[in-house]
């Protein structure tokens, strides 16, 4: 119980430090009902599912075990609301920041969401700005420079 409510307070402190930012997929404006939370200390959270589906990849949530799974070509990320630990391809691995939910939608840290999708992830708290960029992504006719 302690943790549940641990989470509920880090969910609601970050909401209420949160500074209103766009989010940007591959160049295309993602909409969701929940928007990315970020911090004045220059961490953006995201909304799991509107951001790797836009990346193309699929994901799912059991409500039962609160666990998230991304799937992306052959690579499988595994973590569970509330908790730090996850895996990769069936390897443990340390999450920055545990998932948590604000409206019903799983929110994580950007690094994570980058290692999920393979993909680089920059906001630009100046701008109020969230670029998610997936490897081989042609954006407005100029191809991915890993950057």
């Amino acid at each position: 119980m302690a943790g549940t409510a641990g989470i509920a307070l880090t969910a609601s402190l970050a909401l209420a430090l949160s500074q209103p930012a766009i989010l940007d997929v591959d160049g295309q404006r993602v909409v969701t009902d929940v928007s990315p939370v970020t911090t004045a200390g220059g961490v953006a959270y995201l909304p799991l599912r509107a951001v790797s589906e836009a990346a193309g990849a699929a994901t799912s949530f059991d409500a039962r075990t609160d666990e998230l799974t991304i799937r992306r070509g052959t690579d499988v990320l595994t973590m569970k609301i509330g908790d730090r630990r996850a895996t990769l391809d069936g390897r443990p691995l340390l999450l920055k920041n545990a998932p948590f939910t604000v409206h019903g939608r799983a929110l994580v840290r950007g690094s994570d969401v980058a290692l999920a999708l393979a993909s680089a992830v920059k906001y630009d708290a100046v701008r109020g700005r969230i670029d998610v960029r997936t490897p081989g992504a042609v954006v407005a006719g100029v191809p991915d420079d890993g950057q």
